[in-house]
């Protein structure tokens, strides 16, 4: 019963086949190799973006303050929501790659940037000209950190709002393939038609061991990238097993395939936690995470038979009264099954 994060789920098997086949022979290093560039032509298609430049690391902290440091200078602000992961969880990493870029936290429900929020911070940026940070780079989580989606329309309807003001647009993508299964929509409609310059394409949280790419819908971003990619320390020298890793989620549709079985499990999870009584939900349950409450007796029950989530807020104690509702979130991830989920619904439903 393992709800604490996707990242904690198993790879794909075929993931795992494809390292091991690329482990045969030598190859080219620092990204030179030939699955690399068939990850390109796929990426590519995809995406229906042909001169998309596409570049993989280990991680999304990584991807995202790259991709973001391409895009702003030291003097600019990033403009994130006040629960962006770019925000809560990547320790500075995005302020320490830009070399100090501010960001300004906005607000909306969800964790989903209101446009008038954003309308109102660009308006409110650099109003007394060299004594303050100037307008950088809008930067969108989806799925968010509150398991939200953002639609196409509210996408488009931000990025326009960035694009009149000379902002460029950055989509943070951890959970990309959750959100898009969930929308039915194509990956270019959610992305460089809507108005984004460039994506955090997620694979860690979906079945991959550890790479992520960057996807830049802007070729002429790309030698700026490569540079700080080094510079950073993020250039693998065996490239070919992030190739490798990436080219096997792309196939044959994968990497929406195991999206669709995490999905599928955080539905059959929400549908089971509303039938305790006076279980609710925090936020719309959109993609495969959940953020719910439950009688503290039901969380008792799972943590005493070895269930892995966390309370949210984390700092709930787990003494007090019997009947209180406690809140936490459970991520699904593709292997997540629903024999662990009915094992977990009657430990909290008893």
């Amino acid at each position: 019963m393992f709800f604490a994060s996707d990242n904690g789920g198993p790879a794909a098997p075929e993931v795992i086949a494809a390292i091991t086949r690329a482990n045969e022979g030598s190859a080219m290093p620092y990204g030179a190799d030939p699955i690399m560039d068939n990850v390109r032509t796929l990426v590519r298609e995809i995406f229906e973006a042909p001169k998309a430049e596409v570049y993989l690391v280990a991680t999304g902290t990584a991807a995202n303050s790259l991709a973001l440091a391409s895009l702003v200078q030291p003097w600019q602000t990033v403009y994130c929501h006040r629960m962006a992961h770019i925000e809560e969880d990547e320790c500075g990493a995005p302020e320490f790659f830009t070399g100090g870029s501010k960001l300004t936290l906005l607000d909306g429900e969800d964790a989903k940037i209101d446009p008038e929020s954003l309308e109102k911070a660009i308006m409110h940026t650099a109003r007394a000209g060299v004594h303050n940070v100037q307008k950088g780079a809008l930067s969108l989580t989806t799925a968010t950190e509150a398991g939200s989606v953002y639609t196409v329309a509210e996408i488009s309807t931000l990025c326009e709002i960035a694009s009149k003001n000379d902002i460029s647009c950055h989509m943070d993508g951890a959970r990309f393939a959750n959100a898009l299964v969930r929308l039915g929509c194509t990956p270019a409609e959610m992305t460089w038609k809507a108005g984004i310059d460039v994506l955090s394409f997620g694979g860690t949280k979906n079945g991959l061991l550890g790479v992520e790419a960057v996807i830049l819908f802007d070729p002429e971003l790309a030698w700026e990238f490569e540079l700080r990619r080094k510079r950073g320390g993020h250039l693998f020298s065996k490239h070919r097993f992030l190739s490798a890793q990436m080219e096997a989620y792309l196939t044959n549709g994968l990497w929406l395939n195991l999206a669709q079985k995490a999905n599928r499990a955080a539905d059959r999870l929400a549908e089971g936690i509303l039938k305790v009584p006076g279980a609710n939900l925090l936020h719309p349950m959109q993609a495969n995470a959940i953020f719910a409450g439950w009688p503290r007796k039901g969380h008792i029950a799972a943590h005493e038979a070895g269930a892995k989530y966390y309370h949210w807020p984390f700092d709930q104690p787990l003494e007090g009264p019997d009947d209180e509702i406690i809140s936490a979130r459970l991520v699904c991830n593709w292997a997540t099954s629903d024999e662990e989920i009915d094992r977990f619904i009657d430990l909290i439903s008893a």
